[in-house]
């Protein structure tokens, strides 16, 4: 599942007005290098349209994942402060928000209540990222499971909470693309 989904799910209309305000508007030429593997970086981004690959130096040849609209990029290293592991490079024309390190840092140290939504929809995320790859791996069942696009076997379903809060983020989520395509 996408990641933005998650953060927009959990967050709410003030915090999105908030991130379009401190964000910045990038658009993304095929081959760019948006996040260098090792290097230190200075935002986090939300991919609004395009198409990117995630590679590692140990994995030059093949792209780790690929990355669509949706998705947020960077937000290990924000958590854990630690150079990226892994390069993000667009493969097409591209568009991002790229919401500024210190700012985000800033909000979080000043409002509490934001800081509670913001970190929450990262665990979540994260969470579901975890699940995802264990299910792939074949932990805890008789063999590898398949998990669809929201993270979770056939067999799983989602909470009711969790549906209504997708329903909500993907309304946020066509806001923001609407707003930041109109700029």
């Amino acid at each position: 599942m996408r990641k933005a989904l998650f953060l927009l799910g959990i967050l709410d209309d003030s915090d999105l007005d908030w991130m379009l305000q401190v964000g910045a508007k990038r658009d993304v030429p095929a081959g760019t290098i948006l996040i260098q593997e090792g290097r230190s970086i200075a935002d986090i981004y939300v991919i609004i349209d395009g198409l990117f690959a995630v590679r590692t130096s140990r994995t030059a040849s093949t792209d780790v994942a690929r990355l669509r609209s949706g998705e947020i990029v960077g937000e290990m290293s924000f958590v854990d402060t630690r150079p990226p592991s892994a390069s993000v490079v667009s493969l097409e024309p591209s568009l991002v928000l790229a919401i500024p390190r210190a700012s985000l840092e800033a909000k979080l140290a000043g409002d509490v209540a934001f800081a509670s939504r913001f970190y929450r929809s990262l665990a979540v995320f994260l969470s579901d990222r975890l699940r995802s790859t264990v299910g792939r791996l074949g932990y805890g069942g008789p063999g590898p499971a398949a998990p669809d696009d929201a993270g979770a076997s056939d067999d799983e379903e989602m909470d009711p909470a969790t549906l209504d809060a997708l329903s909500i983020a993907g309304a946020r989520f066509d806001f923001l693309q609407r707003k930041l395509r109109s700029l």
